[in-house]
């Protein structure tokens, strides 16, 4: 008698945990200097295949109105109509369509990015995952930095200023870095 045995691919489900995330975002301002923000809103899963990353996906929000730049007058404007219209679209998401492994550490991550009401193709550079650990709780968590570039007026976030001396207010290509940290399920 042969006994057959089924290979199952180890597939776990991790969850954002939003006080040890963070996703953040500069962008030029006068054409001079960079200004940074970040969202404290930050909230998601990891489907995670254990044998094959690229069966992996992964799914995220952020809440719009949790934008902080550290001035709440340029933080009430980001929140109006000119830019998220965060009453209209309470939620920045993604969902991952492919991950591959580029190297060993890092990956190339694409979806789709939904920002105010426009969902548009973007690709992560991700750095991790980072190796399982176990903390003091005995839960189980992982880490992975990611990186993107895009153009803020594809997703119709298009408000500017004209500057006196020539140029613009707000640059229009806008580098998005996220520190996640998930706690396996």
């Amino acid at each position: 008698m042969s006994t057959l045995t089924n290979t199952v691919p180890a597939v776990s489900t991790w969850k954002i945990d939003p006080a040890h995330s963070v996703a953040e975002f500069k962008i030029k301002h006068m054409m001079i200097s960079n200004v940074k923000g970040h969202f404290t809103g930050v909230s998601g899963s990891l489907s995670y295949n254990e044998n094959d990353i690229s069966r992996s996906s992964v799914e995220a929000a952020i809440e719009a109105a949790t934008i902080n730049t550290g001035d709440n007058q340029r933080d009430g404007h980001l929140k109006s109509g000119d830019f998220l219209d965060v009453e209209k679209f309470p939620a920045l998401t993604f969902r991952s369509t492919s991950i591959e492994n580029t190297a060993p550490g890092e990956l190339k991550l694409r979806g789709d990015l939904t920002i105010h009401g426009v969902t548009r193709p973007v690709v992560f550079d991700v750095e991790g995952p980072t190796a399982p650990a176990k903390d003091p709780w005995g839960k189980t968590r992982v880490g992975v930095s990611a990186t993107t570039r895009i153009n803020r007026k594809d997703f119709g976030l298009a408000w500017n200023a004209p500057l006196e001396a020539g140029g613009i207010l707000v640059g229009e290509e806008v580098t998005i870095m996220l520190d996640l940290q998930f706690v396996k399920d």
